[in-house]
């Protein structure tokens, strides 16, 4: 799990082949304008969701602890505080009914070893062994999850 702002995001282009494309269109647009709904990035699949919602307690997100097998997320706080819930897949031990491969998602009954804060310009990068909660928080949080495939 990588946690900064978009100011750094170019350190970071070197740790997949598609990052610097999906921190360019990150960059490129003006994140408070953005419509709710999916945008595709590019034709292999790079794709980027934006949505505002109502902030969840700690307790509604954990019963979506979740984590992805063919996907790496990139999450960029646009508005609000955000925070999320994280624990090492290796260390999570109860899994919650089976994995979705049309979603790319298992969920885990266990609880966040630790919890970390996101505000507007921040991002996390969260690769398959990182499960998290995320939109814990109070009011509404407008973010965008951009999914670059392994």
């Amino acid at each position: 799990m990588i946690l900064d702002t978009l100011s750094n995001a170019s350190r970071y282009y070197s740790l997949h082949p598609s990052f610097e494309k999906a921190f360019a269109f990150i960059l490129s647009n003006n994140l408070d304008d953005m419509e709710d709904g999916k945008y595709e990035i590019d034709e292999d699949g790079l794709i980027a969701a934006v949505f505002e919602k109502e902030a969840k307690t700690q307790a509604e997100s954990n019963q979506k602890f979740e984590c992805h097998d063919k996907h790496i997320d990139i999450q960029v706080c646009i508005k609000g505080k955000e925070s999320i819930g994280w624990k090492p897949r290796e260390k999570c031990t109860e899994i919650k009914g089976d994995y979705n491969p049309e979603k790319d998602v298992s969920f885990y009954v266990d609880s966040p070893e630790m919890y970390f804060g996101m505000e507007p310009g921040q991002f996390a990068i969260l690769y398959p062994e990182d499960v998290h909660s995320p939109m814990i928080g109070e009011g509404s949080i407008k973010k965008m999850v951009v999914k670059v495939k392994i």
